[in-house]
């Protein structure tokens, strides 16, 4: 079972579109996926169709040890794959955590016991630098970091970079940014353009080569609570978030399980 966050900590970048269209384009090519909301907001288990303020039990619960993952997930009804959803019960964790033993390794913990079931489990990380994106950073394996090409983006990104050195020197030895993807692309856009090129020198194979472009599509999906992916399969945005799929199945020589 390979854990990835999904996170950036500048709002707005397309992180939730990102981690609901990589769980179902991974779940389409066969493997078996759990994606995690971490952010109260709860983008990612609407986005997946599961209704947030129906969850009988939640995240908030499993890092609060009151139930187990098999328990509190659920199948995305179009999605083919499993959710542990948020509501704005999870807001009040932040505060609720800090006596708690362990309590940045609670997720870390409660995934254990399921890591059987899964190849890949996606954690959509809030924009903040907050105990919930700590929970997720020392679960992780790795970082995907969904980028736009744009002057502010660069200046977001050396501050995400630092954060994952800090946890990686003191919370989690495994973790690294797996790679960048540049998402809501407009090639016709000259700046876009010069800050892909900028990412790819200076981070070279750390910037994947899939490019999500900007999609009426992608960004009309979450309101009929499906994934892009699902919603409409021959849009660009779609089709580029199943080539996306593949492209971080094979560099890490992933196969579907059997």
């Amino acid at each position: 079972m390979r854990i990835f966050c999904i996170a950036n900590q500048k709002g707005g970048v397309g992180k939730t579109t990102t981690t609901v269209n990589l769980a179902a384009g991974l779940a389409q090519l066969g493997h078996r996926v759990l994606l995690v909301d971490l952010d109260p907001q709860g983008n990612a288990t609407m986005g997946s169709g599961i209704d947030k303020r129906a969850l009988e039990a939640s995240v908030y619960d499993v890092l609060l040890g009151a139930t187990g993952i098999a328990e509190a997930r659920q199948p995305s009804p179009h999605g083919g794959y499993h959710v542990l959803g948020a509501n704005r019960e999870l807001a009040g964790a932040e505060v609720e955590l800090v006596p708690l033993e362990q309590r940045e390794r609670r997720l870390k913990a409660a995934l254990a016991a399921v890591k059987a079931e899964y190849d890949f489990v996606l954690i959509d990380c809030p924009p903040s630098l907050s105990l919930l994106t700590l929970n997720g950073l020392c679960s992780a394996h790795g970082v995907i970091v969904p980028m736009q090409c744009e002057y502010f983006a660069l200046e977001g990104l050396s501050d995400l970079v630092n954060t994952i050195k800090q946890v990686h020197a003191n919370l989690n030895r495994e973790l690294e940014i797996i790679g960048l993807l540049r998402v809501m692309f407009d090639p016709r856009i000259t700046l876009q353009q010069q800050v892909s090129d900028q990412l790819k020198a200076h981070f070279g194979d750390k910037v994947f080569d899939t490019v999500i472009p900007r999609n009426v599509r992608l960004a009309e999906a979450p309101s009929y609570g499906q994934p892009g992916v699902t919603f409409d399969p021959a849009s660009k945005g779609a089709q580029a978030f199943v080539a996306f799929a593949r492209e971080m199945a094979a560099r890490l020589g992933h196969k579907p399980a059997a």
